[in-house]
């Protein structure tokens, strides 16, 4: 009797074991998809391959690399990424619209200040290829700064028309963001800016790349190299290496036409190595470029490293700006 005691007791024991660790593998699963499903909030999902060395590195000034190429897409059509949540509206916000070619598009921005004065701007664009959350609220440190944001939902995005390309055609909408933005009366236009996160932050760094019109740019987990770009995303022809690298600051960082700074997060891997050769590659060239590395994952590393673009975008106001031609 006591033998079938100990024999049962043990067998609970294993099968309490198995039972836990059912349940923590479940978790972890649970854990893992909610981080690849949606906007991807970080990088490494099933859908994602590590690439094998660096991009290559084109020297070539960007803008006139863009005049002699043409992206081709394998699918045409609106964005891919579904939007799971609408985006909250922080108070002093208004929505227009603005012209990017034959497309008109909507965009948020920061309503007229009470005094009067013009205020320095940032063209903050979003992360990920859908429009919505916590979007319009990530740029709050700008905004109490003294910053008027604006953020512009992009061709292809939450049904607006256009295709999407994923980091190409849709820097059009960039620049004709950053026109809206800059004729509004209650800014300064000699000091605008331009940021983003993510997808976002690619955009950000090709304008950079395009145009002298930028005091500085700023980036919060940026990709650098579109390798790392999630691939469900991608409508072009991803055996053609040139699509990527059209589409990678890291191959064209010698073109950057004001001071830039990549911040990405201590919990992103992924970040690191493309992040530090588009630095490397630019201060070969004699550009400011710099990049921090913040406590935090893919969102939660952002406020902190917007209150330091602040002070960076705060430096670049005030110093000389000195700009390629």
């Amino acid at each position: 009797m006591r033998r079938s005691t100990i024999v049962v007791s043990v067998l609970a024991g294993v099968g309490g074991v198995a039972i836990v660790s059912t349940v923590a593998l479940f978790v972890w699963l649970a854990y893992t998809v909610s981080q690849t499903m949606g906007r991807p909030r970080a990088m490494g999902g099933p859908m994602w391959v590590a690439p094998s060395g660096e991009i290559a590195q084109r020297h070539e000034d960007y803008g006139e690399a863009r005049a002699s190429f043409r992206t081709k897409l394998l699918r045409a059509g609106p964005s891919p990424q579904p939007l799971t949540e609408a985006a909250r509206i922080p108070a002093g916000t208004q929505q227009i619209t603005f012209h990017s070619g034959e497309l008109q598009l909507a965009a948020h921005v920061d309503v007229a200040p009470a005094h009067g004065v013009k205020r320095p701007a940032v063209l903050f664009l979003h992360g990920g290829f859908a429009f919505g959350g916590d979007d319009l609220e990530m740029p709050q440190p700008f905004r109490d700064a003294g910053y008027v944001v604006m953020m512009p939902v992009l061709r292809g995005e939450n049904g607006q028309p256009g295709t999407v390309t994923m980091c190409y055609e849709e820097l059009d909408d960039v620049f004709a963001a950053a026109d809206a933005l800059a004729a509004l009366p209650y800014v300064d236009s000699e000091r605008l800016f331009v940021a983003g996160h993510h997808a976002g932050g690619t955009l950000a760094m090709q304008a950079a790349m395009m145009s002298a019109r930028f005091r500085a740019a700023a980036t919060f987990s940026g990709t650098c190299d579109a390798r790392f770009e999630h691939l469900a995303y991608t409508p072009f022809d991803r055996s053609d290496p040139r699509e990527f690298e059209m589409r990678s600051p890291a191959a064209f960082a010698t073109s950057l036409k004001c001071p830039l700074r990549l911040y990405y997060g201590n919990q992103e891997p992924w970040a690191a190595t493309p992040t530090s050769t588009t630095v490397d590659r630019a201060r070969r060239a004699g550009l400011d470029v710099d990049s921090e590395m913040v406590p935090g994952n893919h969102m939660t590393h952002v406020p902190e490293s917007i209150r330091r673009a602040v002070e960076f975008f705060r430096r670049s106001s005030t110093a000389e700006a000195t700009r390629p031609e």
